[in-house]
Parts: structure tokens; sequence; C-alpha cells
């Protein structure tokens, strides 16, 4: 009997984690599509504005309702809703969670909106907010401002649509609201070749783009949730008890998950007195940053919050732990090989993906000195996506806001001890420096607070994904020509160098970990064998 029920846990584990596996791999996959599109897109916005001082004006102008976005939509907003949602699933009628769902929809909608005429009015102010270096150019100003009262309704659509994805991903349905952002980057690129040319301030094409994607994407949406039956019917009603709590939770939550958007933002001002073009160098660098991050790091988070969520609606201690445990060890597996890439191809990465058009040489070297600095924050700022869901799942959000006042804090005082000897690429340091201290700190309150036990088994897997980054970096630095071969190559023999650089070292990286025998690949690959067998009718 006890043979049994050991037997039965390890494969009710085994079958958590394939489910978990499954779910993050359709985030990952359709986060990938949008990524490589995004860099698609970077790569045509490059070739059209490079790091001039229309450049610098057009990423402060989208920057800011992106921050905000990232801020309050899909950072505290959904962090605080999901929760709420997930226990009412678990907890409540179908007839409750609807009307949860659109009280919630009624006041996020009024709330944007009167944020939104704020910010189209008060364009000036938070110009100067957010990019006060600007002020010593005046034309410079003024196309910041122009184009923000283009972009920042921008913030009303893509909120609701964070909303309406975060209700899909509670109900299992994790591909559409990641596949969402494709429609982002073929509206940005269609504006860039399509409407420039058209217009007699061709960078205001990029700000017209911005707006029409917004729309879109929300739209998409629709069709899936009245497939549904929540298709939400905004009603006003701020008395609810639900709408009242995720009013409460949300307002420390500002803080607590998004405290490297608030560091990339503090960089963004920094960078606004420096020379021309520093902003876009940062830009550039922490576009590459944010494809690792977001087809895993974020991929991971969403799909263990609504998960970690009812586990602890129903007191699910073990699950909750074994959840969290599972999202660590995923990050390390991929972050590492991501982090050693990205500092070893910095400037292949730049030069394959930006050194077009109007992006000199001079431009690519700055853009991967921060690169590199920023790369080394990676895995801290996967570690944060995730273990910041242990408290929000737990409805915890003041924990990660006084962690995230102490990293934003130390992010400040490491700007300007930085910035003088690195210029930009001491911002980008500062960064993941903060970001592993607000990833150590947010670790260390779930440890003590004994919601998270390591699992065993910690030690020899860290050894074998080291040993394999070590074999892969060797591969890499073995296999990459020098940069002046990379600035001499066309466009596809840098696209293909780069894909067989990628491709090369992961296959080299997975090899080394079957070889070493770690049981997380060798369970994968067994997992992956059974189900093609059985789709092939096998034994």
């Amino acid at each position: 009997i006890s043979c049994f029920s050991i037997g039965t846990k390890m494969d009710q584990a085994e079958r958590r984690s394939t489910a978990l596996l499954k779910s993050s791999a359709v985030v990952a996959l359709m986060t990938l599509l949008s990524r490589i599109l995004g860099m698609v897109r970077d790569i045509v916005v490059a070739r059209m504005v490079g790091s001039s001082a229309g450049a610098d004006a057009f990423f402060v102008a989208f920057k800011i309702p992106n921050f905000l976005r990232r801020l309050f939509a899909e950072g505290a907003f959904a962090q605080a809703f999901v929760p709420v949602l997930s226990e009412y699933r678990t907890q409540r009628s179908l007839e409750q969670t609807r009307e949860l769902i659109d009280k919630t929809a009624g006041m996020l909608t009024l709330a944007l909106m009167l944020v939104t005429l704020l910010a189209v009015v008060g364009a000036p102010l938070l110009t100067l907010l957010f990019a006060p270096g600007f002020q010593q150019d005046g034309a410079k100003m003024a196309l910041t401002t122009e184009m923000l009262r283009i972009t920042f309704p921008y913030l009303f659509f893509i909120s609701l649509t964070a909303f309406c994805g975060s209700v899909l991903n509670s109900f299992g349905r994790f591909a559409v609201p990641a596949v969402t952002p494709i429609f982002l980057n073929l509206t940005m690129i269609a504006a860039a070749l399509w409407l420039a040319p058209r217009l007699d301030v061709p960078v205001h094409a990029l700000a017209w783009g911005v707006l029409a994607a917004g729309l879109v994407q929300l739209l998409f949406q629709f069709p899936f949730l009245l497939r549904l039956g929540l298709l939400p019917r905004p009603r006003l009603d701020w008395r609810h008890a639900g709408v009242r709590r995720i009013g409460r939770l949300m307002t420390p939550a500002i803080f607590g998950v998004s405290v490297s958007q608030i560091n990339l933002l503090l960089d963004t001002i920094l960078a606004s007195f420096l020379e021309t073009g520093s902003v876009s160098w940062l830009y550039y660098s922490d576009r590459l940053v944010e494809l690792p991050l977001g087809v895993i790091g974020i991929a991971i988070a969403t799909v263990i919050l609504p998960v970690l969520s009812r586990r602890a609606a129903r007191q699910e201690i073990e699950a909750f732990s074994a959840t969290l445990d599972w999202g660590l060890r995923g990050v390390l597996l991929i972050g590492l090989p991501a982090t050693v890439a990205l500092v070893l191809l910095a400037e292949p990465l730049i030069f394959t993906f930006f050194q077009y058009g109007e992006m000199g040489l001079r431009d690519v070297e700055k853009s991967a000195f921060s690169l590199k600095f920023y790369a080394l924050g990676l895995i801290a700022f996967m570690s944060i996506k995730v273990v910041a869901t242990g408290y929000f799942a737990r409805q915890d959000t003041r924990t990660p806001v006084r962690i995230g006042i102490i990293a934003m804090v130390a992010n400040m005082l490491l700007n300007l001890l930085l910035i003088w000897p690195l210029q930009h690429a001491g911002l980008a340091l500062a960064t993941a420096l903060s970001g592993w201290l607000n990833a150590g700190l947010l670790l260390r309150g779930l440890l003590t607070g004994r919601i998270y036990r390591l699992a065993t088994g910690w030690l020899p897997f860290v050894l074998r994904i080291a040993l394999a980054n070590l074999l892969m970096g060797a591969l890499l630095w073995w296999l990459s020509p020098e940069a002046s071969v990379w600035a001499a190559w066309g466009v596809w023999q840098r696209v293909e160098r780069v894909t067989l650089l990628c491709i090369g070292g992961f296959t080299g990286y997975l090899l080394a970990l079957l070889l070493l025998g770690e049981p997380l690949i060798r369970s994968t690959l067994s997992a992956l064998l059974r189900r093609a067998v059985a789709a092939r009718g096998g034994p």
C-alpha cells in the first residue's frame, strides 16, 4: 500500500509538472513568435531612425505608456486581479464570477479614461518628468510631446487588453493572450513601411502605429471571451467587495512586481542628460534582454500565478512550494545559458538586429556595452517574475512593496555611482545589481516564512547547469568571428551565422545536460517520446 501511495504521489507530481510544462511551452512559443516579430519591428525602426534625436523622442513617447502598462495593467492589476478571480472561481458561483469581471471592467475603464485624458492634456509636463534632459533641446522636447499625445491613449486599450488576458489565463486559455502582442509588432511595421513615407514628419507614423495596435489587440480577444461567455459588460460599482479588495491589493503591488520597470525608467531619465543616442543605446540593449525574459520568465510567471492562487485558496502548502520550486528551476535552466549567450554574442546580436541604415558602428559598440551589463541581471529579472507570484497568489502585496522600495533606492544610489565612470552602461549595471538585491530579498522572505522550501537535489542541479554552460560558452567563443567580420557581412550572412550559433550553442548545452544525467531533461524527453508513441498508436 505504501509503495502504491508513493507511486501515486510521483505520478501526480509528474502530471502536475507536465501540465505546467505544457502550458508554459504554449505561452513561451506564442511569446517567442511575438518577440521575433518585435525584433523585426526594431530592425525596421533602427533602419528608419537609428540613434537620432527623433529616435530618442519616439522611444520616450513610447516608453511612458508602455511603462505604465507594465506597472499598472500587467503588473499591479494582474497580480491583484488574478488571485481574487481564482478565489471566486474556486469558492463562488459562475454568476458571481461574471459579476466580478463586469464590475471590475467598469471601474477599470473609468479610471483609464480619466488617466488618459489628464495625460494628453498634461503631455508637456509628463515629457519633462520622464525626460528632463530633453529640455536642453527645444525641438526634441516638442517632438516628444507631440508623439506622447498620440501614443498615450495606447495605455487605455492595452490595459483593457491585459484585463481580458487575465480572465483568459485564469480559465486556462494561455495561448490567446500570449499571441496578442504580435499585432503590436505587425501594426508598427506596417506604419513604418507604409505610413511613414506619406507623412511630413515620418517618425509620427510610429506613434500612430502604437495607438492603432492597442485597439487591434483589444478587439482580437473579444471573440474568445465571448465563446467562454465571459465577455465583460462594464458596470460601475466601487462598493463591490471583490472590486474593493482588488483596489486594496493593487496599491502596494504597483511597486512589488514592477521595480525592474521603475529602474529602467530611472535609466531613461538619467540617460536623457547624457549625449544624444544614450536613450536609444539603452533601448536596443534592453530589447535583446527582453527576448528571453519575455519568452521564459514572464511565460512561467503567467502560467503559475493562477495555479498558485488556486493552491493558496485550497491551502495546498506542499503543492504550492513544489510549483514555486519548478518555476525557479526553469528560470535557472534557461536563464543562465541566455545570459552567457547575450554576454558573448553582444556585438554580433546588435550587428544582426540593428546595424542598418542610420545606425553606425559606434552605436553598435555603445549598445553592446550596455547589453552585457543588462544581461548580468537577466536571471534576477526572471526570478522576480516567478518569486513575486508566491506573494501575490497569497494576496500579500505589502511585502514585495517593502522589498521593492529597498531595491529602488539601491538602484538610484548605484546609478549615481556608476554613471560617471561607465556613462549609459553604468545605468544598465546598476539595474542588474538592484535586480539581484530585489530577487534575493523576495526569495529570503519566502524561505524564512516557510512558504517555500527548497526541494531535494538543488546542489547537483546547479553544478550540472554550471558545467553545461561552461561548455556552451567555450563553443560560442570558438565559433564566433571578430566584430570586424560581422561589420563586413550583409544582413543574410549575419542572420545565418547568428541562427547557427544560437541553435548550435543551445543544442550543445542540452546534450551536455543529457550526458551529465540531468533528470529534468531526461523526464521531459521521456514524456515527449511517450506522447509521440501514443499519437502513432504504438505500445
